[in-house]
């Protein structure tokens, strides 16, 4: 075969140099540059692998600017007659035989760690086996290995010195060394939070920045990466299924307690750390409609999955996953982080929320429950209002001409019905009053708990209409012509069942007009105009969210306003309606609906002793 013609290395013409085998270190530096980006990434390997020999106890210590690394463990160390094998690339102890590579189990199984980090560091290891009353001491340098006998604890120990010593170019792109502890701290955090067992402590210049105590509890050690502020916003996520082997653990925050990015976001695939697409969009779509745009949850979960199920050979890193399905994985992760977040309803003995089997008109908070007569098969009229209240399965065969004969203007006023309740609650809260005609004071076992009126019964509204089979519609007999886009309008045609689900009856007019024939009964009292432009307003491009715009459009406008007076009784309907909400948070555009003050704060304020 001829020789191949092309530019030289510099660009100035002639032949490339003839091919020849790279050294044994440049090989090894190559493949570091995939296995080792930055001092975290060492960090990483080789907690990893302390864990993986078994180890209750890591400390890591870093210096000089993180390129001094050391970690010592307790594990079962390394076999005197393996030191050397260990050391070399494509070497380990973690695969046997070619199955073994889809039924992982520990964490670096390809061999390169080790290679990697001694061809770009001066490595020191100690090490003992139980069996063994000495130990042995390695030191390496430019991939080169040397082996003495040494006396030490069982376990091993990793001197790394001088990383990137070698290697200028490196060096030169890394970033400050705090920058660059931040990375090793968050990684440390990363690997505690999945090993609850194991007690890990990072130190910086000798000083601990961070220390876990292994009792195997994911609520102590979260307390102790992050703080009691977290695990008391946490709630529990737990789910199996034995048919597929799979099993989530773990927890998420309530929607009320978020962080402005996903750093937060700690997924593992069998207690592996991974950056999962599948994973992420279960929990983004979770609480899409519970947190405000930018805010996200806290999260630790640990998704346990049969290895043949899952291929996590996808990069080196091993942060990527797939998944042999990844719907069935979705829906999992999905379905177990909502069953989480709905406990609270549970916890507090609220009953569950259940659409109404025969729903009922539902008037705006701020004005009296009213009972109308029931004419022509659940036809509701209201003679004040001169306005019909109609199911949608009547609606349909209903004529737009259709006028009530007979006049109930007298029965109307016998029906009117003011129910006045006591101030104390069936569950023990007692509601205070109003604050600013906006806040509803209550007072509860656990302090003084101040909710938003408006957003808690947005959040009742939107889970009833999200549950609600038969949303009834009112006709407008009159209703202005709405001028809209030609786009908007075309937007709106596309999706008339999308709007007809939630009884809206839009007509066209014209290619930029339209009229609204019926509306959500609830909505009886909003200019439909409102509607429509909030609607649209919302959308931002984003067709797919159009159905979920018009549900959070419909349960924001029908909820009582700000700045409304209330009357117990009012008060006592909208609370009672939100304790049996499913995620009685935040309201869907992700504002929270109570703040709590405890009565230990209230009471030290005041410098009570109780």
């Amino acid at each position: 075969m001829p020789p191949i013609r092309g530019k030289c290395p510099k660009g100035k013409g002639g032949y490339l140099p003839r091919i020849k085998q790279l050294s044994k270190n440049l090989i090894n530096q190559i493949a570091a540059g995939e296995v080792i980006e930055r001092p975290a990434s060492v960090v990483k390997e080789l907690t990893e692998n302390s864990i993986d020999a078994g180890a209750t106890k890591v400390s890591i210590d870093i210096t000089n600017d993180c390129r001094d690394i050391r970690i010592a463990d307790n594990g079962s160390g390394i076999h005197p007659d393996d030191i050397l094998l260990a050391f070399s690339k494509h070497a380990t102890s973690k695969i046997q035989e070619d199955d073994d590579l889809y039924n992982i189990h520990t964490f670096g199984f390809r061999g390169e760690a080790l290679a990697s980090i001694i061809s770009i560091s001066k490595l020191t290891c100690i090490t003992r086996t139980p069996e063994f009353e000495t130990g042995t001491k390695v030191k390496c340098e430019n991939s080169e290995v040397s082996q003495v006998e040494t006396g030490c604890a069982i376990g091993t120990i990793m001197e790394v010195k001088d990383l990137f010593y070698n290697l200028p170019v490196r060096l030169k792109f890394l970033k400050s060394s705090n920058t660059e502890f931040s990375y090793i701290q968050e990684i440390v955090q990363s690997i505690a939070l999945s090993h609850p067992e194991v007690s890990l402590e990072l130190k910086k210049y000798g000083k601990t920045v961070l220390k876990t105590t292994g009792q195997n509890n994911l609520t102590q050690t979260i307390k102790e990466v992050y703080s009691s502020d977290v695990t008391n916003n946490l709630k529990e996520v737990l789910k199996t299924d034995e048919l597929s082997g799979l099993k989530i653990s773990g927890f998420v925050s309530t929607p009320d307690y978020t962080r402005s990015s996903k750093k937060s976001y700690y997924t593992y695939i069998n207690s592996r750390a991974v950056k999962c697409p599948v994973f992420q969009k279960a929990i983004d779509t979770v609480y899409r409609t519970l947190t405000a745009n930018n805010k996200y949850p806290f999260v630790v979960l640990n998704l346990e999955i049969p290895p043949h199920d899952v291929d996590v050979n996808v990069h080196p890193t091993k942060k990527e996953v797939r998944y042999k399905n990844p719907n069935q994985i979705f829906n999992f992760i999905f379905s177990a982080i909502q069953g989480g977040l709905a406990n609270y309803a549970e916890k507090t003995n609220a009953a569950p929320f259940t659409p109404a089997n025969n729903p009922e008109p539902i008037s705006n908070s701020s004005s009296p429950i009213v009972q109308f007569p029931k004419v022509n098969n659940g036809i509701y009229v209201d003679e004040k209002s001169d306005t019909m209240f109609v199911p949608q399965n009547i609606m349909d065969k209903m004529e737009s001409t259709y006028t009530p004969k007979t006049d109930y203007s007298q029965n109307f006023q016998q029906h009117q019905i003011f129910e006045v309740k006591s101030p104390i609650e069936e569950n023990g809260d007692k509601i205070i009053g109003q604050y600013k005609d906006t806040y509803i004071l209550i007072e509860t076992e656990e302090g003084l708990e101040i909710v938003d009126q408006h957003i808690a019964e947005e959040r009742y509204n939107y889970e009833k209409l999200q549950n609600d089979k038969e949303i009834i519609s009112q006709m407008l007999f009159v209703s202005d012509v709405i001028e809209i886009s030609a786009s908007e309008c075309e937007l709106i045609r596309e999706n008339l069942a999308k709007f007809e689900r939630y009884g809206y009856g839009i007509e066209f007019v014209s290619d930029k007009e339209i009229i609204f024939r019926k509306i959500p009964q609830i909505l009886s009292k909003i200019n439909p105009k409102d509607i429509i432009a909030e609607i649209l307003q919302n959308i931002e491009g984003n067709i797919d969210s159009l159905e979920e715009n018009i549900l959070k459009t419909t349960a924001c406008k029908a909820s009582v306003k700000a700045n409304t007076p209330l009357t117990i009784w009012q008060m006592q309907e909208i609370i009672k309606k939100w304790r049996t909400t499913k995620m009685p948070y935040t309201c869907p555009h992700g504002r929270p609906v109570c703040h709590t003050i405890p009565h230990k704060e209230l009471a030290g304020f005041f410098q009570r002793a109780k």
